[in-house]
């Protein structure tokens, strides 16, 4: 009997951590920016969805209600459906590149949020807040260019 070799098109856990510095294929790129574009639309139609709801009010009692209107409610439902899809592509990505490369570009939905909250919805920014976002993206500056 004659023994079959298993063929993989893709690389070993070991050769993905193995690779030390490397530069990032533009696939890759745009998966991070589809994963998040989705994760930053799936979080913006939760708020609103659960923003429709106005304030809950959380009791053992109030629980099975609560659910019930979560599970009916439009916006939150394709919200967390868009998140979802944005969460496969980012573990596509997490395939692709190192951990520690791929992670700082999750701060970039940190100020892109920011962004939409303060045009879209009219939030009010202090500027403490306003600082902490740019320390945020001179941060990432600084990773992306390490």
């Amino acid at each position: 009997m004659q023994k079959v070799e298993e063929i993989s098109v893709l690389p070993s856990p070991a050769a993905i951590t193995s690779r030390g510095k490397s530069t990032m294929s533009m696939s890759t790129v745009v998966l991070i920016l589809l994963a998040t574009a989705l994760g930053i639309g799936g979080q913006f139609m939760l708020k609103y969805g659960m923003g429709q709801m106005g304030p809950l009010s959380l009791s053992v009692a109030s629980i099975p209600q609560i659910i019930g209107k979560i599970i009916t409610a439009p916006y939150v439902i394709g919200g967390l459906i868009i998140y979802g899809v944005g969460t496969f592509f980012w573990l596509i990505t997490l395939s692709r590149i190192e951990l520690s490369v791929a992670y700082p570009f999750v701060s970039l939905n940190q100020v892109l949020i920011f962004v939409i909250a303060w045009l879209v919805l009219h939030e009010q920014i202090s500027p403490q807040r306003g600082i902490g976002v740019t320390i945020i993206c001179i941060g990432m500056l600084l990773v992306a260019r390490s």
